[in-house]
Formats: structure tokens, C-alpha cells, sequence
């Protein structure tokens, strides 16, 4: 068997608002984007910017949606 086959993928999503993390997070951990999308919001407000830092560096690193 092919062990990589059973290894979920994190991808950014193409279902997006600005770059598709958000929605590939929700994809990954099986949440809801609009959640996640709030909880990334708040974590930027209450971490002076640093969820906003944390977004660009996974919109660069992730990967697109194929």
C-alpha cells in the first residue's frame, strides 16, 4: 500500500476570500471556514498583527489547491 495516500494534504483553498488558507485550514481540520476565518481575525487583533504575519507566510509556503 501506498503510505502517502493516507496522509490528508494541506492545500489553500480555491473556495477563498483573500488567499485560501483559511479555507484549506477548515478543509485539513475538518472546520468550518467561516470560523476559522473569525478565530484568524480575533488571533490578529488580540497578537498585535501577528496572525496577520502567520497568514502571508502560509500564503506563500501552502500550496495551491490542485
Amino acid at each position: 500500500t501506498n503510505k502517502m495516500a493516507d496522509y490528508k494534504k494541506l492545500y489553500r483553498s480555491k473556495d477563498k476570500k483573500l488567499c485560501g488558507v483559511c479555507g484549506g485550514l477548515a478543509a485539513y481540520f475538518e472546520l468550518d471556514p467561516t470560523l476559522l476565518r473569525l478565530l484568524w481575525v480575533i488571533l490578529t487583533f488580540a497578537s498585535c498583527s501577528l496572525g496577520l504575519i502567520a497568514y502571508l507566510v502560509c500564503a506563500l509556503i501552502v500550496p495551491q489547491e490542485p
